[in-house]
């Protein structure tokens, strides 16, 4: 049994994507990082899918380079073949969205990194491990990379892989075209149609354009140039024809393109056509490797190539395999696929990177509690600071680089904490709204358009608190959603997750059904949280009815954590025992019960750095075992 689905090898890149629509890329002002390169995406959108997928290539030993190392390992490909070069830099791409025909890019690849790719870096047990090896064009420009690529196959094809080849030609990174041109997909050469000749042999599967058959054939008669091809190689062929879909040719190429095997296709609003190639392939490899027939696999190509079509980038834009079927029963609501609500909220929560199903988060993002302590102690409110400082050690000390933990901080009192958590394995949520507000508003950093949240570090998640009550008067309740609903949309264009925390029993009687009625009127109005956070609440009938309506209107919920309202430890862990029952329940959020003994001790100058570092730590190990030892009791309140 193979323990891989696919390796690609070739190009990996650094893509940077303006982020204006509708202008010329001389007057793009601002730009989204995606990974780039056609092998680094096929290989990330095939894993979306299911597939286990590899890449082999090269980076440079810099700040792109492991880049594109971390985001490959997020989408879970196997970075084994990803090599690093010492002495070259990671290739960049400058793209971006002209119009509906025009999609200007700028390739910087002088002497990058992926084309220094020799025989050297194709390790025979690696390729040994793959059920399917795909080569892409590029990489047959250069002898050196040619050497590799072929290495490759030939160890493919000893060990019973299959090999694939998408043509992938661009005129440019074969020395045929200019650096202005890179959005240039056909220049006739004798010589690239000849390089590509000599390796066609190769391939059980050989995939590309009409443009770029017309290359590997040698002939602008599509037809013909199929033909050519299939005179130097008997791989399947498979024809790409736009919005017409694709063609397959197992056998000989019949008398129109129209007679070859199809699938269903996609009409939908070209958006952006970067990409689109790649995402079909990730489609057509999920239904190939899984010897799915040629139109159920072109089904699944087809609508891959339809969704990047439709979205900004090339890898963001490649759905999961769950997207796709979600797409393949509702079918197409809107023809700009990326303003489907619906869709992109499975596009959204099916594609979220990290494993987050226990959450023990140190709350310190106290504002007002620890400003208090500080005017007790009459010391500077810049002290907090510095105590947030020890909170981070804190709870870096507990965690220990271990998965499961994470913090609560703000960046108005506790700035240098955040800064200095930023890289560490710590969930990291952030709060927006001014201290005790009611109704909400929010921190001035924030601005009124909430354009400060695209200064964020794309790992931080955005926190609010809303002290909002199902029988508040319908002015004051219609304000603050309003608030919640602007922040989300705004969290969401910033592709940054949101914890939405309610704590109605502050401004208000509440019962059962008084968390449940919260949750469902903010899914009501559009909100979809990707945590929530709640107060213990008091009967396993108010968490139940808390979780189903959570079920009722969010099956991708990442979770919820229990808050501490300052209780008692005992109090707490009753609360976690019940909490812990319910499986969309993932842990706790708590912050005073932690830190507020050591906080005044510290900030009166009764306790040393290190005293207040290990009662904090001492604490928050205690609850941390607690919440464990709970979930692992296994209460199954759900199930009561």
């Amino acid at each position: 049994m193979k323990k891989l689905d696919l390796i690609t090898i070739g190009r990996s890149s650094v893509d940077l994507y303006g982020a204006q629509v509708g202008g010329r890329l001389e007057d793009m002002s601002s730009f989204n990082k995606y990974i780039g390169g056609s092998p680094t995406n096929i290989a990330a959108g095939g894993a979306r899918l299911g597939l286990k997928t590899a890449v082999i290539t090269r980076v440079g030993d810099e700040h792109m380079g492991r880049f594109i190392r971390e985001q490959l390992v997020r989408e879970g490909v196997d970075i084994r073949g990803v090599k690093t070069d010492p002495e070259r830099l990671t290739a960049l791409v400058l793209l971006g969205i002209r119009d509906q025909s025009q999609f200007p890019l700028i390739f910087y690849r002088e002497n990058c990194a992926d084309m220094a790719l020799c025989e050297d870096d194709i390790d025979p047990a690696f390729i040994a491990d793959a059920g399917c090896v795909c080569a892409t064009g590029t990489h047959l420009s250069n002898p050196k990379t040619e050497a590799a690529v072929l290495k490759a196959l030939r160890l493919a094809r000893d060990n019973g892989a299959k090999t694939a080849l998408d043509i992938d030609y661009r005129p440019n990174l074969w020395g045929v075209a200019g650096h202005g041109d890179g959005e240039s997909r056909f220049v006739e050469s004798e010589k690239v149609t000849a390089k590509l000749q000599s390796t066609l042999h190769l391939f059980d599967l050989i995939v590309g354009t009409e443009e770029e058959f017309h290359i590997a054939g040698g002939s602008t008669d599509t037809l013909e140039a199929l033909k050519a091809v299939r005179k130097v190689s008997n791989a399947t062929l498979v024809c790409k024809r736009g919005p017409m879909g694709a063609s397959v040719f197992p056998g000989d190429i019949p008398a129109s393109l129209d007679d070859g095997e199809s699938g269903e296709g996609f009409p939908i609003e070209v958006f952006n056509v970067l990409g689109a190639g790649d995402g079909f392939m990730a489609g057509l490899f999920r239904g190939w490797l899984r010897g799915e027939d040629w139109p159920t696999t072109l089904k699944y190509a087809n609508a891959c190539g339809a969704f990047a079509v439709s979205r900004h980038g090339c890898t963001p834009a490649y759905p999961s395999w769950e997207e796709l079927q979600y797409f393949f029963r509702t079918g197409i609501k809107n023809k700009a696929l990326r303003k489907d609500e619906a869709l992109e909220q499975v596009h959204w929560a099916t594609n979220r990177k990290g494993d987050w199903n226990t959450m023990r988060v140190f709350a310190f993002d106290h504002r007002m509690q620890l400003e208090a302590m500080a005017d007790e102690a009459n010391v500077a409110h810049d002290k907090i600071g510095e105590f947030k400082k020890l909170c981070l050690k804190a709870a870096l000390q507990v965690s220990g680089g271990q998965a499961g933990y994470g913090i609560l901080c703000d960046s108005r009192l506790g700035r240098d904490a955040l800064y200095e958590a930023s890289g560490t394995d710590l969930w990291i949520g952030r709060p927006v709204e001014w201290p005790g507000s009611r109704p909400l508003t929010l921190e001035p950093e924030l601005g009124l358009d909430f354009g400060g949240l695209n200064e964020w570090p794309a790992n931080n998640v955005v926190k609010v608190l809303c002290f909002y009550h199902p029988d508040d008067a319908e002015g004051l309740r219609k304000e603050q959603e309003d608030t919640v609903l602007r922040l989300f949309q705004a969290a969401r264009r910033n592709r940054l997750e949101l914890l939405l925390e309610v704590i109605p029993s502050k401004v208000g009687p509440v019962d059962d059904t008084t968390t449940a009625k919260i949750i469902d009127r903010f899914y009501e109005i559009g909100v979809y949280p990707d945590w929530w956070k709640l107060e213990p609440m008091k009967s396993k009938a108010a968490w139940k009815n808390a979780t189903d309506a959570v079920k009722r209107n969010d099956a991708y919920l990442r979770g919820i954590v229990v808050l501490g309202l300052d209780a008692p430890q005992a109090e707490l862990e009753e609360s976690f025992r019940l909490a812990a029952g319910f499986d969309l329940v993932k842990g706790f959020a708590v912050g005073r019960t932690i830190f507020a003994d050591a906080g005044r001790a510290w900030l009166s100058g009764k306790m040393s750095d290190a005293e207040a570092v290990a009662q904090m730590a001492e604490r928050y190990s205690a609850l941390c075992r607690i919440w464990d030892e709970a979930r692992a009791a296994g209460n199954k309140g759900e199930a009561a």
